[in-house]
């Protein structure tokens, strides 16, 4: 039993601990009279032992020797401690001052004279604590927070499997979000916050959070502003501003410091080792922090913090938005599936729980912080969700827009898209090609009812405006962040850094912002003013956008770091286009693709003359070919080496083509381009027999005997786009792999050189705005941790991994018959001519009939073995689908610290005869 299975691994700290050669004998019995950890109190303490090394820098012998008069958690006031001393009280006093301001003391008035009294109290909840709530004493003695991790789990790994509900008087314990239980005439006074405001009502200090600060110390940060999350109570109030650990606040601030606490999901905790009638604080804890949570999580026994409630879900309200599962700090909910199997309903696995079978490591979760952030059963959820890059809540927006909530819509989407308007234009809709109604008859139309929600973003008495939440109780944070690129994938990471609490600045080398989204799609598909729309929103969020102001040649990344700049994300885009390396092809009237639609967006008058070729078969191909339609062509014809069933481009898109007068050659290659006094004249192209490789690698084979030429003016190189960095990463180390991408971390998009990450086009080669946008959300994630002091860029990171349902399997039945419905086209737009978009928007009478055709397949699924019964999840659903009830009263039996092992001895007796006579579950 005295063996840890956690050992501390010293040589991945941060920091050296310091081990005196020869031990300090007051601070090794110090050390074992405080310790609650059964193995110190067994055997002679030595300098190996934290409970040595975490007081030894601290705490003088002369502090040891008043310590050492002390017992623990008995309070002594100045004339017993001047009697038990034998010091003067104008000596003593003075001293005892000092060991409350390091955190070795703490002090009240709990005693009918009020007489000021010392307590020499546990380590946890305790002086390991209080040894951490002052940077400079954590910088000055970094070892207090191994000091304060080790007090956290060495006297708990053994025994937290045989703690009864409650806690038994150890540590902390989950008090839930007060709106959560309103409702619930069952509760007890103790289970809400407000009872603890009133008994102490004004008497509150806001403090740091010591488990923030340390963790960051341990190199293992959340990213959260540390200050003011902690609220002492009454005594402890006066305690934490008189020692300088915290400073006053109204029961008003109180109240705004949990709002800001739930905004972020963190769990409210109050301390739990002095019974029913006194805590000392109220915490907003950070489950990838927190050593109080840890405690269950890590050991899974959920009896370490759980309150009286367990969350379950509505199904039949559910919309698998996720919200819930993305904040669930014990990863008590997951996606799963609402629509039955041919098999029957599908039963979900429940964690097991220590009360009936032997419990040890093997059933430990070292890496929960990790686990407890899975977003889905391992029988998959709703397939629209899982096929979108961006992993928008589809199946909740619908669910919205048929209720006729349409800005409530607009901002669920908005969670993970900063850009519905643009997307429901240009989208390649990945959710409706995955979803589950294409099985009956035709998919539902997703993007055409985004399209409808983002309408109020486009007039500026309706737009959405998302609020600002940031970790932190102090504002938002000053930090510069520099975004090259003014694209999805940098607007993207902007938009999400202003919602953490940032004002991020964009350079753009062009004179307008939006990238592809303005130079690449033509406005016969994508109007500008609909772009500009959506980024003025960013504005208002407290981006600033600088354009005509190209990084690494108007000023440089080390420039920028001069002026304080901390992160850079590169976001330029794949902005140049590909020549096929034949003869000719430098010829007068040859370009690329990309630059001739950047060319058509800047002046819409561009002239095409005489008969065009185009030689690619992708979307921006399809661009070009139509462009040239609107551009005074004669005649267009696009050449490419796949078939039609095979080509990148869209069945929509090339029908349109089609409709507007381009041909489509399809199985053919250039070989040269003909000139005549450097002039195109004409291509000459060669049968291509296939495209790829029998690994599915682009590796065309051609018949060379089989050729034909086709006169034209102009040629058009739509094969490919290529990154221009021009001087952009002079001096920097970071690495580029093919086609000039550069090379990240697949997880964080860090480079090789630290303050730079990337994202879009130049990470992954030419794709999707919503592949730009999912990338640009991620990207903000690591800049934030990486700016944040000593912050993991992993731990307790969401990695976006959801799992599609088995379709084939699902049972589909009752649902609306109705048929996919489709946007009337503007009859006053020539829309084969025209560079106006005359695609119309559903109306809200179609947009009730499509969101009706939804088989809502996706629904969340709680563990109640898991669920702490924080009630955060309830704070985020926005469908009435997730509640609290009080299914654990003895969860909110609360004992003393003293009397831990009353509770704890009889709950053993029973668990072993559990163990030992009990029916085995199969």
């Amino acid at each position: 039993m005295s063996q840890t299975h956690f050992p501390l691994d010293e040589e991945k700290l941060p920091f050296s601990i310091p081990k005196d050669e020869k031990p300090r004998e007051k601070i090794l019995k110090l050390g074992q009279k405080i310790t609650d950890r059964v193995p110190a109190k067994l055997r002679p303490l030595t300098a190996e032992d934290p409970e040595y090394w975490g007081l030894a820098g601290i705490v003088t012998d002369e502090m040891a020797d008043v310590a050492l008069k002390m017992k623990v958690r008995k309070p002594m006031t100045l004339p017993q401690l001047v009697k038990v001393t034998g010091k003067p009280a104008q000596e003593l006093e003075p001293l005892l001052q000092e060991m409350s301001n390091v955190g070795l003391l703490e002090y009240n008035w709990e005693n009918e004279r009020r007489e000021k009294q010392y307590v020499l109290p546990m380590f946890v909840p305790g002086s390991a604590e209080f040894f951490n709530m002052k940077q400079q004493q954590i910088d000055e003695h970094p070892e207090v927070t191994a000091f304060f991790e080790r007090m956290t789990f060495l006297p708990l790994e053994h025994i937290t499997a045989m703690v009864p509900p409650g806690g038994a008087g150890i540590g902390m314990h989950v008090i839930p979000v007060e709106q959560a239980i309103q409702t619930e005439n069952r509760s007890v006074d103790v289970e809400h916050i407000s009872h603890w405001l009133d008994k102490y009502d004004g008497k509150y200090a806001a403090s740091p959070c010591s488990c923030r600060m340390s963790r960051a110390k341990l190199g293992e940060g959340c990213g959260d502003d540390p200050e003011d999350w902690c609220i002492g109570v009454g005594d402890m109030a006066d305690y934490l501003v008189e020692t300088n650990k915290g400073h006053y606040v109204d029961r008003d601030e109180v109240l705004r410091i949990l709002k800001r606490a739930e905004d972020n999901g963190f769990v409210h905790q109050i301390t739990n080792i002095d019974g029913e009638n006194k805590i000392f604080a109220i915490c907003n804890c950070n489950v990838n922090i927190c050593n109080a949570l840890r405690t269950s999580q890590l050991f899974n026994t959920p009896n370490m913090s759980r309150s009286a409630y367990v969350a379950s879900v509505t199904t039949e309200n559910c919309v698998a938005c996720g919200r819930c599962v993305e904040y669930c700090p014990a990863g008590a909910v997951r996606l799963g599936q609402k629509l039955c199997t041919k098999d029957g309903p599908v039963e979900y696995p429940r964690q097991e729980l220590p009360d009936r079978v032997k419990w040890g490591p093997e059933k430990w979760d070292i890496n929960y912080r990790d686990t407890n952030r899975t977003n889905c059963h391992d029988t998959g959820t709703a397939p629209c969700k899982t096929a979108c890059p961006a992993h928008i809540a589809v199946q909740g927006y619908l669910k919205m827009a048929a209720q006729g909530r349409y800005t409530e819509a607009l901002a669920l989407i908005k969670q993970e898209n900063p850009f519905p308007a643009v997307c429901g234009r240009v989208c390649n809709r990945r959710c409706e090609d995955a979803c589950t109604r294409g099985k009956i008859d035709q998919a539902v139309a997703i993007d055409e009812v985004k399209k409808f929600i983002a309408q109020k973003d486009l007039d500026a008495a309706t737009r959405y405006v998302p609020p600002i939440q940031p970790p932190s109780n102090r504002g938002g944070f000053d930090d510069k962040i520099a975004i090259v690129g003014a694209g999805p994938a940098g607007l993207s990471c902007a938009f999400f850094l202003a919602k953490k609490g940032y004002k991020p600045t964009v350079f753009e080398k062009n004179a307008r912002p939006g990238g592809m989204l303005v130079y690449g799609i033509p406005s016969y598909k994508l109007e500008k003013d609909v772009v500009d729309a959506e980024i003025e929103v960013l504005r208002q969020m407290g981006v600033e956008i600088r354009c005509n102001v190209e990084v690494g040649r108007d000023v440089t990344l080390d420039e920028l770091r001069a002026q304080g700049y901390k992160a850079f994300y590169l976001a330029i885009g794949c902005q140049g286009g590909r020549m096929a390396g034949i003869p000719g092809e430098n010829a007068e009237g040859v370009t690329t693709a990309v630059k001739f639609l950047h060319r058509v967006s800047e002046d819409e008058t561009t002239p095409v003359k005489g008969r065009a070729v185009v030689i690619g078969g992708g979307n921006v191909a399809i661009d070009v070919a139509r462009s040239c339609l609107r551009c005074g062509v004669e005649e267009v014809a696009m050449y490419c080496l796949e078939q039609e069933n095979q080509m990148p481009a869209s069945p929509e898109e090339i029908a349109e083509a089609r409709q507007e007068g381009a041909a489509i050659h399809c199985g053919w290659g250039p070989s040269r381009i003909l000139e005549e006094n450097g002039k195109v004249t004409g291509v000459e192209f060669k049968r291509c027999v296939s495209v790829t490789d029998a690994n599915g690698r682009f590796a065309p084979v051609y018949d060379e005997k089989d050729t034909m030429t086709v006169p034209c003016d102009r040629v058009f190189m739509g094969i490919g786009q290529s990154i221009q960095w021009g001087g952009l990463l002079t001096g920097s180390t970071v690495q580029l792999g093919g086609g000039g991408r550069a090379q990240a971390d697949p997880l964080t998009y860090q480079t090789a050189q630290p303050d730079v990450f990337v994202g879009g086009d130049v990470y992954t080669g030419p794709s999707f705005a919503i592949d730009a946008i999912a990338a640009g959300k991620q990207g903000a994630v690591s800049i934030h941790r990486f700016v944040q002091p000593n912050t993991s860029m992993t731990i307790g990171r969401d990695r976006r991994q959801f799992i599609e349902l088995d379709k084939d399997n699902a049972v589909l039945t009752g649902y609306d018959t109705a048929a996919r419905q489709y946007p009337a086209m503007d009859g006053c737009i020539d829309h084969a001519r025209s560079f106006r978009d005359a695609h119309g928007t559903l109306t809200e009478e179609q947009v009730k009939t499509e969101t009706a055709r939804c088989l809502g397949c996706g629904a969340s699924v709680v563990d109640p073995n898991k669920c702490i019964g924080c009630g955060i999840c309830t704070t985020k659903c926005e469908f009435d689908a997730i509640h609290l009830s009080r299914e654990l009263p003895d969860c909110s039996n609360m004992v003393r610290s003293e009397d831990k092992f009353k509770a704890i001895l009889p709950y053993m007796l029973k668990r072993e005869m559990k163990i030992r006579f009990g029916k085995k579950e199969k």
